[in-house]
Protein backbone atom coordinates (compact mmCIF):
# COMPACT_ATOMS: atom_id res chain seq x y z
CA UNK A 1 0.00 0.00 0.00
CA UNK A 2 1.35 3.47 -1.58
CA UNK A 3 1.21 6.55 1.71
CA UNK A 4 0.62 9.92 0.73
CA UNK A 5 0.30 12.30 2.89
CA UNK A 6 -1.36 15.92 1.82
CA UNK A 7 -0.35 19.03 3.77
CA UNK A 8 -2.80 21.69 2.76
CA UNK A 9 -5.48 23.71 4.58
CA UNK A 10 -7.74 23.22 1.51
CA UNK A 11 -10.64 21.05 3.83
CA UNK A 12 -12.18 19.39 0.57
CA UNK A 13 -11.06 19.87 -3.37
CA UNK A 14 -7.97 18.79 -2.64
CA UNK A 15 -7.89 16.11 -0.38
CA UNK A 16 -10.90 14.70 -2.58
CA UNK A 17 -8.98 14.99 -5.96
CA UNK A 18 -5.95 12.76 -4.51
CA UNK A 19 -8.05 10.37 -3.27
CA UNK A 20 -10.07 9.93 -6.73
CA UNK A 21 -7.03 9.52 -8.60
CA UNK A 22 -5.02 7.28 -5.72
CA UNK A 23 -7.66 5.03 -4.27
CA UNK A 24 -8.32 2.87 -1.48
CA UNK A 25 -7.24 0.08 -0.80
CA UNK A 26 -3.76 0.40 -2.93
CA UNK A 27 -3.16 3.54 -1.43
CA UNK A 28 -3.32 5.54 1.47
CA UNK A 29 -4.41 9.19 1.65
CA UNK A 30 -3.54 10.98 4.93
CA UNK A 31 -3.91 14.96 5.43
CA UNK A 32 -2.41 17.30 7.49
CA UNK A 33 -4.27 21.18 7.56
CA UNK A 34 -1.16 22.87 9.13
CA UNK A 35 2.83 21.92 8.54
CA UNK A 36 3.05 21.43 12.53
CA UNK A 37 0.72 18.32 12.17
CA UNK A 38 2.36 17.81 8.65
CA UNK A 39 5.71 17.21 10.50
CA UNK A 40 4.11 15.38 13.36
CA UNK A 41 2.59 13.03 11.26
CA UNK A 42 6.66 12.58 8.90
CA UNK A 43 8.05 11.78 12.67
CA UNK A 44 5.85 9.02 13.86
CA UNK A 45 5.13 7.33 10.06
CA UNK A 46 7.38 8.56 6.79
CA UNK A 47 5.06 8.30 3.99
CA UNK A 48 6.65 7.23 0.40
CA UNK A 49 5.39 10.83 -0.80
CA UNK A 50 4.64 14.17 0.76
CA UNK A 51 2.47 16.51 -1.61
CA UNK A 52 3.33 20.26 0.25
CA UNK A 53 1.24 23.25 0.13
CA UNK A 54 3.10 26.21 -0.61
CA UNK A 55 0.73 28.77 1.25
CA UNK A 56 -0.06 26.98 4.78
CA UNK A 57 -1.88 29.04 8.10
CA UNK A 58 0.74 28.10 10.42
CA UNK A 59 4.42 28.77 8.68
CA UNK A 60 5.68 28.44 5.05
CA UNK A 61 6.11 25.52 3.20
CA UNK A 62 9.67 25.98 1.95
CA UNK A 63 10.43 25.95 5.96
CA UNK A 64 8.25 22.92 6.47
CA UNK A 65 10.15 21.33 3.74
CA UNK A 66 13.56 22.32 5.46
CA UNK A 67 12.39 20.65 8.39
CA UNK A 68 11.27 17.05 6.38
CA UNK A 69 14.24 17.06 4.74
CA UNK A 70 16.12 16.80 8.24
CA UNK A 71 13.64 13.99 9.07
CA UNK A 72 14.02 11.70 6.18
CA UNK A 73 15.49 13.36 2.79
CA UNK A 74 14.74 10.53 0.92
CA UNK A 75 10.94 11.40 0.92
CA UNK A 76 9.71 13.12 -2.46
CA UNK A 77 8.25 16.36 -1.77
CA UNK A 78 5.93 17.34 -4.11
CA UNK A 79 4.76 21.46 -3.83
CA UNK A 80 1.54 22.19 -5.12
CA UNK A 81 1.14 25.80 -5.34
CA UNK A 82 -0.39 29.05 -7.52
CA UNK A 83 1.17 29.94 -10.44
CA UNK A 84 2.29 33.42 -8.97
CA UNK A 85 4.63 31.78 -6.65
CA UNK A 86 6.08 29.65 -9.48
CA UNK A 87 9.69 31.32 -8.34
CA UNK A 88 9.54 29.87 -4.74
CA UNK A 89 8.54 26.24 -5.96
CA UNK A 90 11.54 26.53 -8.35
CA UNK A 91 14.03 27.18 -5.20
CA UNK A 92 11.96 24.66 -3.29
CA UNK A 93 13.07 22.19 -6.43
CA UNK A 94 17.01 23.73 -6.23
CA UNK A 95 16.95 22.12 -2.59
CA UNK A 96 16.00 19.12 -3.58
CA UNK A 97 12.21 19.00 -3.53
CA UNK A 98 10.90 16.35 -6.23
CA UNK A 99 8.56 18.13 -8.84
CA UNK A 100 5.89 20.95 -8.34
CA UNK A 101 2.03 21.09 -9.41
CA UNK A 102 -0.02 24.18 -10.19
CA UNK A 103 -3.58 24.79 -8.90
CA UNK A 104 -5.74 23.67 -10.34
CA UNK A 105 -4.39 20.56 -10.13
CA UNK A 106 -4.38 18.17 -13.37
CA UNK A 107 -5.75 14.68 -12.54
CA UNK A 108 -3.89 12.80 -15.30
CA UNK A 109 -0.37 15.08 -14.88
CA UNK A 110 -1.07 14.06 -10.14
CA UNK A 111 -1.47 10.57 -11.18
CA UNK A 112 2.00 10.70 -13.75
CA UNK A 113 4.20 12.87 -11.04
CA UNK A 114 3.15 11.00 -8.21
CA UNK A 115 3.46 7.48 -9.56
CA UNK A 116 6.89 8.67 -10.59
CA UNK A 117 7.70 9.83 -7.11
CA UNK A 118 6.76 6.64 -5.54
CA UNK A 119 8.69 4.63 -8.19
CA UNK A 120 11.80 7.09 -6.80
CA UNK A 121 10.66 6.22 -3.11
CA UNK A 122 10.61 2.64 -3.50
CA UNK A 123 14.07 2.02 -5.22
CA UNK A 124 15.73 3.96 -2.45
CA UNK A 125 13.96 2.29 0.23
CA UNK A 126 13.86 -1.22 -1.22
CA UNK A 127 17.07 -2.99 0.40
CA UNK A 128 18.84 -4.67 -2.76
CA UNK A 129 19.55 -7.85 0.04
CA UNK A 130 22.35 -10.42 -0.91
CA UNK A 131 21.85 -13.63 -0.64
CA UNK A 132 24.06 -16.54 -1.40
CA UNK A 133 20.90 -19.00 -1.31
CA UNK A 134 17.36 -17.97 -2.27
CA UNK A 135 15.54 -15.58 0.33
CA UNK A 136 12.48 -15.31 1.41
CA UNK A 137 9.78 -14.53 -1.49
CA UNK A 138 8.93 -11.42 -0.48
CA UNK A 139 11.83 -9.55 -1.05
CA UNK A 140 11.92 -8.01 -4.16
CA UNK A 141 15.42 -6.85 -4.35
CA UNK A 142 17.55 -9.68 -3.30
CA UNK A 143 20.98 -10.04 -5.64
CA UNK A 144 20.84 -14.13 -5.52
CA UNK A 145 23.92 -16.38 -5.90
CA UNK A 146 26.71 -18.22 -5.09
CA UNK A 147 29.11 -18.94 -8.07
CA UNK A 148 32.41 -17.64 -7.50
CA UNK A 149 31.78 -14.83 -10.09
CA UNK A 150 28.54 -13.46 -7.70
CA UNK A 151 31.11 -13.81 -4.74
CA UNK A 152 33.28 -11.29 -6.37
CA UNK A 153 30.77 -9.06 -6.96
CA UNK A 154 29.79 -9.06 -3.37
CA UNK A 155 33.13 -8.40 -2.06
CA UNK A 156 33.29 -5.38 -4.56
CA UNK A 157 30.36 -3.79 -3.24
CA UNK A 158 31.77 -4.19 -0.06
CA UNK A 159 34.43 -2.62 -0.93
CA UNK A 160 33.58 0.24 -2.70
CA UNK A 161 30.11 1.24 -1.02
CA UNK A 162 31.70 3.33 2.09
CA UNK A 163 34.21 5.02 -0.26
CA UNK A 164 32.40 8.15 -1.75
CA UNK A 165 34.03 7.52 -5.74
CA UNK A 166 32.37 6.78 -8.75
CA UNK A 167 31.72 3.45 -9.59
CA UNK A 168 30.78 2.13 -12.86
CA UNK A 169 29.53 -1.35 -13.42
CA UNK A 170 29.14 -3.21 -16.44
CA UNK A 171 27.61 -5.89 -18.06
CA UNK A 172 24.87 -6.95 -20.17
CA UNK A 173 21.48 -6.24 -20.29
CA UNK A 174 19.17 -8.11 -17.61
CA UNK A 175 21.91 -8.98 -15.44
CA UNK A 176 21.14 -7.03 -12.52
CA UNK A 177 23.25 -3.58 -12.50
CA UNK A 178 20.30 -1.25 -10.97
CA UNK A 179 20.01 -3.71 -8.13
CA UNK A 180 24.28 -3.83 -7.93
CA UNK A 181 24.16 0.56 -7.45
CA UNK A 182 21.12 0.43 -5.08
CA UNK A 183 23.55 -2.05 -2.82
CA UNK A 184 26.12 0.28 -3.28
CA UNK A 185 24.08 2.93 -2.70
CA UNK A 186 22.42 1.46 0.59
CA UNK A 187 25.75 0.47 2.20
CA UNK A 188 27.21 3.77 1.76
CA UNK A 189 27.57 7.36 3.31
CA UNK A 190 24.95 8.68 1.70
CA UNK A 191 22.13 5.78 2.25
CA UNK A 192 20.23 8.28 4.04
CA UNK A 193 20.07 11.37 1.41
CA UNK A 194 17.81 11.00 -2.07
CA UNK A 195 18.47 8.29 -4.73
CA UNK A 196 17.75 8.86 -8.52
CA UNK A 197 18.11 6.97 -11.40
CA UNK A 198 18.08 7.97 -14.98
CA UNK A 199 18.57 5.55 -18.10
CA UNK A 200 20.65 7.49 -20.71
CA UNK A 201 18.99 5.76 -23.52
CA UNK A 202 15.35 5.98 -22.52
CA UNK A 203 15.65 10.04 -23.29
CA UNK A 204 16.14 12.01 -26.56
CA UNK A 205 19.38 13.74 -26.96
CA UNK A 206 17.74 17.24 -27.05
CA UNK A 207 16.25 16.72 -23.75
CA UNK A 208 18.85 14.30 -21.56
CA UNK A 209 21.21 17.66 -20.82
CA UNK A 210 17.70 19.61 -19.67
CA UNK A 211 17.24 16.64 -17.69
CA UNK A 212 20.41 16.14 -15.78
CA UNK A 213 21.89 20.04 -15.52
CA UNK A 214 18.55 22.02 -16.52
CA UNK A 215 17.95 24.44 -18.51
CA UNK A 216 17.01 28.65 -18.21
CA UNK A 217 13.91 29.89 -19.37
CA UNK A 218 13.96 30.81 -23.08
CA UNK A 219 17.20 28.30 -23.27
CA UNK A 220 15.33 26.80 -26.48
CA UNK A 221 11.23 26.82 -27.99
CA UNK A 222 9.24 25.34 -24.99
CA UNK A 223 11.40 26.44 -22.51
CA UNK A 224 8.82 29.16 -20.56
CA UNK A 225 10.00 28.42 -17.34
CA UNK A 226 13.62 27.29 -15.17
CA UNK A 227 13.68 23.43 -14.47
CA UNK A 228 16.14 22.38 -12.24
CA UNK A 229 17.97 19.12 -13.71
CA UNK A 230 18.23 15.65 -11.62
CA UNK A 231 22.45 16.77 -10.66
CA UNK A 232 21.37 19.96 -8.88
CA UNK A 233 18.13 18.48 -7.11
CA UNK A 234 20.30 15.72 -5.91
CA UNK A 235 22.63 17.42 -4.04
CA UNK A 236 24.04 15.39 -1.15
CA UNK A 237 22.60 11.98 -2.75
CA UNK A 238 23.82 9.96 -5.42
CA UNK A 239 22.89 9.98 -8.93
CA UNK A 240 22.44 6.63 -11.09
CA UNK A 241 22.68 6.99 -14.69
CA UNK A 242 21.72 3.77 -16.73
CA UNK A 243 23.18 3.11 -20.05
CA UNK A 244 25.81 5.63 -19.68
CA UNK A 245 27.48 4.26 -22.82
CA UNK A 246 24.78 5.77 -24.61
CA UNK A 247 25.60 9.12 -23.92
CA UNK A 248 26.03 11.72 -26.38
CA UNK A 249 29.67 13.24 -27.21
CA UNK A 250 28.69 16.33 -26.60
CA UNK A 251 27.18 16.19 -23.32
CA UNK A 252 30.31 13.75 -22.13
CA UNK A 253 32.38 16.77 -22.00
CA UNK A 254 29.96 18.34 -19.49
CA UNK A 255 29.56 14.80 -17.52
CA UNK A 256 33.49 14.74 -16.96
CA UNK A 257 33.72 18.26 -15.71
CA UNK A 258 30.71 17.67 -12.95
CA UNK A 259 33.19 14.53 -11.94
CA UNK A 260 36.25 16.56 -11.74
CA UNK A 261 35.49 20.21 -10.22
CA UNK A 262 31.78 19.15 -9.29
CA UNK A 263 29.90 22.14 -11.22
CA UNK A 264 28.38 23.05 -14.27
CA UNK A 265 26.00 25.39 -15.85
CA UNK A 266 21.91 25.00 -17.20
CA UNK A 267 21.33 24.95 -20.46
CA UNK A 268 20.95 28.35 -21.82
CA UNK A 269 22.55 29.74 -18.31
CA UNK A 270 26.44 31.31 -17.35
CA UNK A 271 25.44 30.72 -13.58
CA UNK A 272 28.18 28.18 -12.50
CA UNK A 273 25.93 25.81 -10.25
CA UNK A 274 27.82 23.82 -7.71
CA UNK A 275 26.70 20.42 -6.61
CA UNK A 276 27.46 17.44 -4.38
CA UNK A 277 26.65 14.17 -5.62
CA UNK A 278 27.94 10.42 -6.04
CA UNK A 279 27.75 8.79 -9.32
CA UNK A 280 27.19 5.43 -10.29
CA UNK A 281 26.94 4.66 -13.84
CA UNK A 282 26.25 1.55 -15.70
CA UNK A 283 26.41 -0.34 -19.32
CA UNK A 284 25.72 -2.76 -21.33
CA UNK A 285 28.83 -2.07 -23.57
CA UNK A 286 32.54 -2.16 -23.85
CA UNK A 287 33.72 1.43 -22.68
CA UNK A 288 37.28 0.76 -23.31
CA UNK A 289 36.63 -0.40 -26.77
CA UNK A 290 34.37 2.55 -27.41
CA UNK A 291 36.95 4.92 -26.13
CA UNK A 292 39.18 3.50 -28.84
CA UNK A 293 36.99 3.63 -31.62
CA UNK A 294 35.90 7.43 -30.66
CA UNK A 295 32.75 6.67 -29.51
CA UNK A 296 33.33 7.72 -26.32
CA UNK A 297 35.64 9.95 -24.88
CA UNK A 298 38.97 8.04 -23.36
CA UNK A 299 39.11 10.83 -20.32
CA UNK A 300 35.62 10.18 -19.23
CA UNK A 301 35.97 6.71 -18.62
CA UNK A 302 39.01 6.59 -17.00
CA UNK A 303 36.60 8.68 -14.40
CA UNK A 304 34.18 6.67 -14.52
CA UNK A 305 36.38 3.49 -14.39
CA UNK A 306 37.88 4.25 -11.01
CA UNK A 307 36.20 1.29 -9.22
CA UNK A 308 34.19 -1.45 -11.75
CA UNK A 309 32.11 -3.97 -10.91
CA UNK A 310 31.59 -6.42 -13.67
CA UNK A 311 28.18 -8.74 -13.63
CA UNK A 312 27.96 -11.92 -15.52
CA UNK A 313 25.66 -12.72 -17.77
CA UNK A 314 23.47 -16.05 -16.32
CA UNK A 315 24.83 -18.23 -19.06
CA UNK A 316 28.16 -17.78 -17.24
CA UNK A 317 26.77 -18.39 -13.60
CA UNK A 318 27.30 -22.37 -13.80
CA UNK A 319 24.85 -23.47 -10.30
CA UNK A 320 23.00 -20.30 -9.95
CA UNK A 321 20.47 -21.21 -12.30
CA UNK A 322 18.78 -23.69 -9.96
CA UNK A 323 18.85 -20.97 -6.98
CA UNK A 324 17.59 -18.15 -9.13
CA UNK A 325 14.96 -20.71 -10.38
CA UNK A 326 13.64 -21.45 -7.02
CA UNK A 327 13.66 -18.05 -5.53
CA UNK A 328 11.38 -16.22 -8.84
CA UNK A 329 8.96 -19.52 -8.75
CA UNK A 330 8.15 -19.14 -4.75
CA UNK A 331 8.05 -15.26 -5.17
CA UNK A 332 6.04 -15.26 -8.48
CA UNK A 333 3.69 -17.79 -7.54
CA UNK A 334 2.47 -15.47 -5.09
CA UNK A 335 2.69 -12.53 -7.08
CA UNK A 336 0.07 -14.43 -9.60
CA UNK A 337 -1.63 -16.61 -7.12
CA UNK A 338 -0.45 -19.72 -7.68
CA UNK A 339 0.31 -22.92 -5.77
CA UNK A 340 4.03 -24.09 -7.83
CA UNK A 341 6.17 -24.88 -5.00
CA UNK A 342 8.43 -27.17 -6.97
CA UNK A 343 10.05 -27.53 -10.21
CA UNK A 344 10.28 -31.01 -12.30
CA UNK A 345 13.91 -32.17 -12.86
CA UNK A 346 13.36 -32.26 -17.10
CA UNK A 347 12.27 -28.46 -16.66
CA UNK A 348 15.03 -27.59 -14.70
CA UNK A 349 17.00 -29.21 -17.25
CA UNK A 350 15.71 -27.44 -20.21
CA UNK A 351 16.11 -24.32 -18.58
CA UNK A 352 19.79 -24.91 -18.07
CA UNK A 353 20.36 -25.41 -21.95
CA UNK A 354 19.50 -22.40 -22.37
CA UNK A 355 21.68 -19.76 -23.59
CA UNK A 356 19.77 -16.93 -21.86
CA UNK A 357 21.10 -14.04 -23.88
CA UNK A 358 18.53 -11.80 -21.87
CA UNK A 359 20.06 -12.77 -18.41
CA UNK A 360 17.78 -12.61 -15.54
CA UNK A 361 15.08 -10.25 -17.00
CA UNK A 362 14.37 -13.21 -19.70
CA UNK A 363 14.65 -15.85 -17.01
CA UNK A 364 11.94 -13.83 -14.71
CA UNK A 365 9.33 -13.68 -17.69
CA UNK A 366 9.60 -17.14 -18.53
CA UNK A 367 8.95 -18.21 -15.72
CA UNK A 368 5.83 -15.62 -15.34
CA UNK A 369 4.61 -17.04 -18.83
CA UNK A 370 4.98 -20.72 -17.56
CA UNK A 371 3.56 -20.43 -14.11
CA UNK A 372 0.13 -18.83 -16.03
CA UNK A 373 0.25 -22.20 -18.02
CA UNK A 374 1.20 -24.22 -15.01
CA UNK A 375 -1.59 -26.61 -13.51
CA UNK A 376 -1.01 -28.56 -9.74
CA UNK A 377 2.16 -27.72 -8.03
CA UNK A 378 5.04 -28.74 -9.94
CA UNK A 379 6.44 -26.69 -12.88
CA UNK A 380 6.65 -29.25 -15.96
CA UNK A 381 8.18 -28.76 -19.00
CA UNK A 382 5.40 -28.45 -20.99
CA UNK A 383 4.44 -25.14 -19.06
CA UNK A 384 7.70 -23.52 -20.39
CA UNK A 385 7.18 -21.17 -23.09
CA UNK A 386 9.86 -21.61 -26.04
CA UNK A 387 12.95 -20.63 -24.89
CA UNK A 388 15.24 -18.07 -26.97
CA UNK A 389 18.99 -19.42 -27.76
CA UNK A 390 17.71 -23.09 -25.57
CA UNK A 391 20.46 -25.29 -27.04
CA UNK A 392 18.90 -28.61 -27.56
CA UNK A 393 22.06 -30.73 -28.21
CA UNK A 394 24.20 -31.46 -31.38
CA UNK A 395 20.95 -33.41 -32.68
CA UNK A 396 19.05 -30.75 -33.42
CA UNK A 397 19.49 -28.91 -36.46
CA UNK A 398 20.47 -24.94 -36.92
CA UNK A 399 17.89 -22.61 -36.74
CA UNK A 400 16.53 -22.17 -40.37
CA UNK A 401 14.29 -19.61 -41.91
CA UNK A 402 12.74 -22.31 -44.11
CA UNK A 403 9.44 -22.40 -42.24
CA UNK A 404 8.87 -19.27 -43.03
CA UNK A 405 8.70 -18.09 -47.30
CA UNK A 406 8.19 -14.56 -46.41
CA UNK A 407 11.42 -14.42 -44.38
CA UNK A 408 13.60 -17.02 -46.20
CA UNK A 409 12.62 -14.79 -49.44
CA UNK A 410 13.57 -11.32 -47.79
CA UNK A 411 17.20 -12.68 -46.56
CA UNK A 412 17.75 -14.39 -50.18
CA UNK A 413 17.21 -10.36 -51.26
CA UNK A 414 19.25 -9.26 -48.49
CA UNK A 415 22.04 -11.50 -49.81
CA UNK A 416 22.11 -10.24 -53.37
CA UNK A 417 23.55 -6.54 -52.11
CA UNK A 418 27.03 -7.44 -52.68
CA UNK A 419 28.65 -4.18 -51.76
CA UNK A 420 30.11 -5.96 -48.65
CA UNK A 421 27.34 -4.04 -46.43
CA UNK A 422 24.82 -6.68 -46.24
CA UNK A 423 24.37 -6.71 -42.11
CA UNK A 424 23.00 -2.88 -42.68
CA UNK A 425 21.23 -4.03 -45.57
CA UNK A 426 19.37 -5.96 -43.97
CA UNK A 427 18.29 -3.80 -41.27
CA UNK A 428 17.34 -0.65 -43.81
CA UNK A 429 15.05 -3.15 -46.06
CA UNK A 430 13.70 -4.55 -42.53
CA UNK A 431 13.28 -0.98 -40.80
CA UNK A 432 11.24 -0.09 -44.39
CA UNK A 433 8.88 -2.64 -44.13
CA UNK A 434 8.15 -2.91 -40.70
CA UNK A 435 8.11 0.69 -39.75
CA UNK A 436 6.43 1.42 -42.57
CA UNK A 437 4.00 -1.44 -41.17
CA UNK A 438 3.51 0.22 -37.86
CA UNK A 439 2.61 3.79 -39.39
CA UNK A 440 -0.02 2.55 -41.08
CA UNK A 441 -1.62 0.35 -38.24
CA UNK A 442 -1.50 3.30 -36.13
CA UNK A 443 -2.92 5.68 -38.49
CA UNK A 444 0.23 8.11 -39.82
CA UNK A 445 0.40 8.84 -35.64
CA UNK A 446 4.14 8.64 -34.89
CA UNK A 447 3.54 9.26 -31.15
CA UNK A 448 1.19 5.98 -31.01
CA UNK A 449 3.89 4.08 -33.31
CA UNK A 450 6.97 5.40 -30.94
CA UNK A 451 5.30 4.03 -27.91
CA UNK A 452 4.06 0.58 -29.55
CA UNK A 453 8.04 0.13 -31.07
CA UNK A 454 9.38 1.34 -27.65
CA UNK A 455 11.68 4.40 -28.78
CA UNK A 456 11.52 8.16 -28.44
CA UNK A 457 9.94 9.53 -31.10
CA UNK A 458 12.51 12.07 -31.90
CA UNK A 459 14.15 8.48 -32.59
CA UNK A 460 11.45 7.24 -34.87
CA UNK A 461 11.17 10.63 -37.24
CA UNK A 462 15.44 10.30 -37.51
CA UNK A 463 14.91 6.38 -38.84
CA UNK A 464 11.92 7.96 -41.34
CA UNK A 465 14.28 10.70 -42.07
CA UNK A 466 16.86 8.44 -42.78
CA UNK A 467 14.98 5.59 -45.46
CA UNK A 468 13.07 8.58 -46.56
CA UNK A 469 9.57 7.75 -45.20
CA UNK A 470 6.95 10.48 -45.49
CA UNK A 471 3.70 10.92 -44.03
CA UNK A 472 0.81 12.64 -45.60
CA UNK A 473 0.18 15.71 -44.16
CA UNK A 474 -3.08 14.91 -42.19
CA UNK A 475 -0.76 12.61 -40.28
CA UNK A 476 1.65 14.60 -39.62
CA UNK A 477 -0.64 17.94 -38.31
CA UNK A 478 -2.94 15.04 -35.85
CA UNK A 479 0.76 14.11 -34.57
CA UNK A 480 2.42 17.11 -33.42
CA UNK A 481 -1.00 17.88 -31.82
CA UNK A 482 0.15 18.32 -27.94
CA UNK A 483 -0.60 15.46 -25.75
Amino acid sequence: MAHLLLIDDDPALIPTLVRQVFPAPAHRVEVAGTGAEGLERVSAAPPDVILLDLRLPDQSGLDVYRQIRRIDARIPVIFVTMAKTADAAIEAMRQGAYDYLSKPLDPLQLRRVVGEALEVARRMRQPAVVAETAPDPDVDGAIVGRCPAMIEVYKAIGRVAAQDVPVLITGGSGTGKELVARAVYQHGPRAKAPFLALNCAAIPENLLESELFGHEKGAFTGADRRRIGKFEQCHGGTIFLDEVGDMPLALQAKMLRVLQEQAFERVGGNETVRTDVRLIAATHRDLKAWSEEGKFRPDLYYRLGVFTIHLPPLRERGDDLPILVRYYLRRFSRELGREVHEVAPEALERLGRCSWPGNIRELQSVLKQALLQARGTTLLPAFLPPLPGEDSGPTTAPPSAAGDPDLEAFIRLCLACDDGDQYAEAHRRLDRLFLARVLEATGGNQQEAARRLGIARETLRRRLRELELHLNRRSEAEDDEPS
